[in-house]
């Protein structure tokens, strides 16, 4: 029973140390638009943000509050066309823009329907 005990406290504990990062979805997320825009990529206005996929793949908690948080977004327009970024950025519960988003276009899917469109 004691031995069951440690190696619950063991497991759990590490758990309810980790504090819960900030939700700051919104600021790599709007960063990634405009750059998509500026690139020459794809407009906003064209994108389609229902279908808009957003992994939060790490947030590690540096000095005061400031934490590191790297977004993964896959971002569809009207056509069907897909564009993967990657973002990474600082945080805090006070401030979403702590820093700059470094973006990262990683995978530009052209739908073969647009393809035929083109020709």
């Amino acid at each position: 029973m004691k031995k069951f005990l440690i190696v619950t406290l063991l497991t759990v504990l590490p758990i309810l140390s980790f504090a819960k990062a900030p939700d700051c979805v919104s600021w790599p997320m709007n960063m990634s638009e405009v750059w998509l825009k500026n690139a020459g990529i794809v407009d906003i206005k064209n994108l389609d943000e229902s279908k808009t996929k957003i992994t939060l793949l790490a947030s590690e908690k540096k000095a005061k509050g400031l934490y590191t948080q790297i977004y993964h977004f896959i971002f569809y327009d009207e056509k069907g066309n897909s564009y993967e970024i990657i973002t990474n950025s600082d945080a805090s519960y006070e401030e979403c823009s702590m820093s700059d988003v470094d973006v990262y276009l990683i995978s530009k899917l052209i739908s073969d329907i647009y393809k035929q469109e083109k020709k």
